[in-house]
């Protein structure tokens, strides 16, 4: 076994070798949770999580962190236009993240850290900082001294000098220089803030992730991942801390996932082309979602509209139909027949066919396309007069197994009437009033099984199919 991976910094493939042995840490950039997540979100969402399968199906132990930034001027924005304070707003969205991405099929972190749990950390940190000369205070903000990195820039591969000032840094006359970003923020008037050495106010952005990767993952980490749109300046910032505080490498490899376009334009508000997965999922199964993300190799840019969607959505059928057939099948098949051997040395063969593309930098596409040559032999062999449960159990084993790795389901989940869904949403009700969670609970994750999104408004239960 040899997994091959994209590494940002060095622009080459290189040959996967964990830290620890059998072991794989891995830190993967969350969402700042002041909304619903747009399909930008949905996308390192999936493609890492499909990483994360991979890595464990190749026999890893992977440890998987991914925070959520919980407080930043987002999500003070919008608690003030709602009315409400920012924890009540960030826990909101959270959950609601956790909705979206479940029903993408993601798997849930080890950890999911949050910036306002480790408020002390990120102060230390800085303070840390400062006392090696990396920072410094100015006016009740902190900033870094970006020049005074050596490494700065290798990351995004430009000069220091070449180096425009990215998104969330602002140049103003509190600053060294204006490359410097900033650690600590004053307090406004009237915003969030906690108590620090230089006064009231909050993290800055970039700080964040460093401390709490060093707090669950260590000094050095095996892969750091995220959105093509983060390498700089946010996961270029976080070496800069990072590596300034330890001295050591803060990540071994460096993964990023490319842009998603609506309809061949870069999706933006301004355009009137930010498309929330909370709205696609009221309309289309979200395996389907999972399903057309998957269909592009994760390093590739990738082109969204509606008619792409419903190919995806066809071709996930065509696999399931397969499938489906197959399990029709199963009941009148013989014990043996003289292909057996035939036939499932085939099937060994197109799985590790697959394997190896998935090794080949988690080629998703490639991947997929071996799902259908999985598909076509097994149309193929239900073609014959006498069929093998042996074959036939083989065929739905494989595909269990290569289609639990990209992470989604070959069950097609049967809908339930209106009628039945009402009865189990009071069922659930009747258990909560009685204090019975254990059923309650379990009626709510049957309910997600099967789709369904329950939401508490001020009416009562509301639910609707995902």
């Amino acid at each position: 076994m040899s997994i091959q991976l994209y590494n940002t910094v060095t622009r080459n493939k290189e040959l996967f070798k964990p830290i620890e042995e059998g072991k794989v840490s891995m830190y993967v950039c969350g969402p700042t949770v002041y909304n619903y997540i747009h399909i930008g979100n949905a996308r390192p969402a999936i493609v890492f999580d499909t990483v994360r399968r991979h890595l464990e199906y190749r026999g890893y132990d992977v440890k998987f962190v991914s925070n959520f930034t919980d407080v930043d001027d987002k999500l003070i924005r919008a608690a003030n236009e709602l009315g409400e304070d920012v924890p009540t707003v960030a826990q909101r969205f959270i959950e609601a993240y956790f909705e979206d991405v479940e029903a993408l099929g993601c798997k849930r972190g080890s950890v999911h850290p949050r910036v306002t749990e480790n408020i002390e950390l990120i102060i230390e940190f800085i303070e840390s900082l400062i006392k090696k000369g990396y920072a410094y205070e100015s006016k009740g903000d902190v900033y870094y001294r970006t020049r005074k990195f050596k490494g700065y820039g290798k990351l995004s591969h430009q000069s220091i000098d070449e180096l425009k000032i990215g998104a969330r840094i602002e140049s103003d006359d509190r600053k060294d220089d204006a490359l410097d970003f900033v650690l600590w923020k004053a307090a406004k008037e009237g915003e969030i803030s906690w108590e620090s050495p230089w006064g009231a106010g909050r993290p800055g952005w970039h700080i964040e992730c460093s401390a709490m990767a060093k707090k669950y993952l260590g000094d050095t980490i095996d892969i750091h991942a995220g959105g093509q749109d983060l390498a700089f300046p946010h996961h270029e910032n976080e070496i800069a801390q990072s590596e300034a505080l330890t001295g050591k490498t803060f990540a071994n490899y460096w993964m990023h996932n490319g842009y998603i376009n609506i309809d061949n334009e870069k999706m933006s508000k301004s355009l009137g082309n930010f498309v929330l997965v909370n709205d696609i999922l009221k309309e289309h199964d979200p395996q389907v979602l999972r399903f057309f993300m998957l269909s592009v190799h994760y390093r590739h840019p990738i082109n969204y509209n509606l008619e792409l969607l419903n190919a995806a959505k066809a071709g996930l059928d065509r696999i399931r139909t397969s499938y489906d057939n197959l399990l029709h099948r199963k009941a009148s098949s013989a014990g043996l027949t003289e292909n057996d051997n035939q036939w499932i040395e085939e099937i060994d063969k197109t799985k590790e066919a697959f394997g190896a593309a998935m090794d080949d930098d988690f080629n998703t596409a490639n991947a997929i396309s071996i799902l259908f040559d999985v598909s076509r032999q097994a149309n193929l062999y239900l073609r014959e007069k006498n069929t093998s449960s042996n074959v036939i159990n083989a065929f739905i084993a494989a595909f269990d197994e290569l289609s639990g790795v990209l992470g989604f389901s070959m069950v097609k989940q049967k809908e339930l009437l209106d009628e039945d869904i009402e009865a189990l949403i009071q069922k659930r009700e009747t258990a909560r009033k009685e204090r019975d969670f254990k059923t309650a609970d379990a009626i709510r994750d049957q309910l997600k099984d099967l789709n369904i999104l329950l939401e508490d408004t001020a009416q009562g239960i509301r639910w609707r199919r995902g």
